[in-house]
């Protein structure tokens, strides 16, 4: 019988995608391949691992040698929850592992860890998605059916106030018009991120220089500090989709410091990064930094929802377009926030292609 032949790395090039850490083994249990995401999880590049046995690696954790060696006695796959790994120098990892049988090659074991603090917050974050979308649907129908009667209101009080002979009683019509038109405007803000989008390829520090020069004259008083990695790529997508969603979250904590104080904008490369549960090798972070207050305990995971403001008088559509937006361009924005501290981090994939948002 001849020895099973040896696959070529490009073969498992498909693994170098996923977000979740893959280990491939031989029938002697020797690394003999792991994607980007294990190289993050474990620390370790795999030059250091390939070739090595997986003791090396990960140890002996309880119940995971025995369960290796039946998936290759006995053809079974196993799932463990909470193994504890424990390696020179490096913290212990909290781990779940799925070991499947495979026949590729020399292959004989694939393993996929998953992080368990990792896998909670892909929970929760996937829960919140689908939250948000519940949310925006639900905005965007009220918003339909609220469009039609604004325009009979306003119609109406435009009539009336022709038929009025005294002046002063068209001020009450006047006040109909416009808080008519503050609310049809405001209709319109909450419909606007499902126009299609054009994608092309900008300039991240371009768009930052227009935010800029916008919020210096808002708000003249305000330091708003540069901090680039000059040597980013450019990126793919909707140029005014992307000025709105970064107006927003500056504008946002501009306002926060109440005319006073200073903003940073900081971009920065990020490799090896999972949005979105796809992995891209290279994403742009922007943070957006400011000295103010915080932002309230109360409302703070309920920021990115329609209609919710920490600041008297705000609509609290601007963080929520901000995210539409994002989230439209394959990203994602966090917030971090104390007293004094304020961080919008906004993480967005590059070498991206126009074809993929259509």
């Amino acid at each position: 019988m001849t020895a099973p032949e040896k696959l070529p790395v490009t073969a498992f090039a498909g693994l170098d995608l996923l977000s979740s850490a893959v280990i491939l083994l031989d029938a002697e249990l020797v690394i003999q391949y792991l994607n980007p995401a294990a190289e993050n999880l474990f620390a370790i590049s795999a030059r250091q691992l390939l070739r090595r046995p997986l003791a090396q690696l990960l140890g002996e954790p309880p119940g995971l040698a025995a369960a290796l060696v039946n998936a290759l006695s006995n053809n079974w796959s196993y799932t463990g929850q909470n193994l504890t790994t424990h390696r020179h120098g490096v913290e212990s990892l909290h781990l779940d592992c799925t070991v499947t049988p495979v026949e590729a090659g020399t292959i004989r074991l694939l393993l996929e860890f998953r992080h368990i603090d990792q896998q909670l917050k892909t929970e929760r974050e996937e829960r919140l998605a689908e939250q948000q979308q519940a949310n925006r649907e639900l905005i965007r129908n009220l918003a339909h059916e609220i469009k039609n009667p604004l325009g009979g209101i306003r119609g109406s009080a435009q009539l009336l106030e022709r038929e009025l002979a005294n002046p002063q009683l068209r001020e009450y019509t006047q006040v109909i018009i416009k808080e008519a038109d503050r609310l049809q405007e405001l209709m319109n803000r909450l419909l606007s991120s499902h126009r299609l989008m054009q994608p092309q390829p900008v300039g991240i520090h371009e768009i930052l220089e227009r935010v800029r020069a916008l919020i210096l004259a808002e708000f003249p008083d305000v330091e708003v500090r540069r901090d680039y990695d000059t040597s980013l790529p450019e990126l793919t997508g909707d140029r005014e989709q992307f000025i709105q969603a970064i107006l927003n979250i500056v504008r946002n904590a501009a306002q926060a410091l109440e005319g006073r104080g200073e903003i940073i904008l900081r971009t920065r490369a990020r490799r090896q990064v999972t949005l979105a549960k796809r992995r891209y090798r290279l994403a742009l972070e922007l943070q957006v930094i400011d000295n103010g207050p915080g932002i309230p305990e109360a409302i703070r995971d309920q920021m990115f929802y329609p209609l919710v403001s920490g600041r008297e008088g705000g609509s609290g559509l601007g963080l929520t377009l901000a995210q539409n937006f994002i989230q439209q361009h394959h990203g994602s924005i966090e917030v971090d926030s104390r007293p004094g501290r304020t961080c919008f981090s906004v993480l967005l994939p590059l070498h991206t292609t126009q074809q993929e948002f259509q």
